[in-house]
């Protein structure tokens, strides 16, 4: 008897104090890459901030450079490039994206398997081997350079996210209501329009939404096929920061963050409510 009575005092005492728990490495190692991450956004964010023009020293609060950024004529010139180019470009790629996935998931042809294959490489080739292809189309076709080159160039790359996105949307979507449509008496185009888009729309808006932010962001394509005062918002940011980063560039450079974390998170609320509701 007293031997079992030690072995219940041993597990009262081991239950009265738990052990500590530890702290694992993936959790350390998880938190440096978030503040390798975004710690040069904080401090961007905090000297934009700064009363002095100089970003090394800090002089004290204001918001200064956020109101001179919308006096600024080059600025405002730049965004409504930017504006321009992303609208145009995102407007034809969602078509071209959308009927792409479509005609990909729903039909079989000759060389699918190829077409599959090129359909997505701007995802994966850089943006520099874009820029240069696309400089070199235009100029072998003595197509003069303006906003509209960069448009062209962006649709290119735009209809691949787009396209990615309505993609996987596709795959999770019942093809019974479009033959029930179909033997009802629609025809293939009203079963599209009328039972296909309704569910395709979630993806089509978080694609759109995504290939919006990549090219309001992009510097690359659009500084090798942009003609003279052409320039679009990154171009400008580029153009200022070789004389020094001053408080205003770190406050541009603020908004466009904000802006592009924003659309961000929406393409990913439309992208998770549009699962949502198919599992549902």
């Amino acid at each position: 008897m007293s031997f079992d009575k030690e072995e219940i005092n041993i597990n009262v005492n081991i239950t009265q104090y738990p052990k500590k728990p530890r702290v694992r490495w993936q959790a350390v190692f998880s938190l440096l890459v978030f503040v390798f991450m975004y710690l040069p956004i904080l401090v961007l964010t905090f000297y934009s901030f700064n009363q002095s023009p100089y970003s090394a020293t800090w002089q004290g609060f204001t918001l200064d450079w956020y109101k001179k950024l919308f006096s600024d004529e080059r600025i405002l010139s730049a965004l409504q490039n930017s504006l321009l180019v992303a609208f145009c470009a995102v407007a034809i790629a969602s078509v071209l994206g959308t009927l792409m996935a479509v005609g990909l998931a729903r039909y079989e042809f000759w060389g699918k398997k190829l077409y599959l294959g090129t359909s997505y490489l701007p995802l994966v080739v850089p943006d520099i081997a874009i820029a240069v292809a696309t400089l070199v189309c235009l100029a072998a076709f003595a197509i003069p350079l303006s906003v509209w080159t960069i448009v062209a160039a962006h649709v290119v790359f735009c209809i691949s996210y787009i396209g990615l996105v309505v993609s996987s949307r596709l795959t999770n979507l019942d093809r019974h209501l479009e033959e029930a449509a179909l033997d009802l008496g629609a025809t293939p185009i009203q079963a599209f329009i009328q039972v296909l888009l309704p569910q395709l729309m979630p993806g089509i808006i978080s694609g759109c939404l995504l290939a919006f932010v990549l090219s309001l962001d992009d510097f690359i394509i659009a500084s090798f096929t942009a003609g003279s005062g052409s320039n679009t918002l990154p171009m400008e940011i580029f153009s200022r920061i070789r004389s020094g980063v001053k408080p205003d560039i770190n406050a541009l450079s603020v908004m466009l963050i904000s802006v592009s974390a924003i659309f961000a998170g929406i393409s990913e609320l439309l992208r998770a409510s549009g699962d949502n509701q198919n599992t549902n």
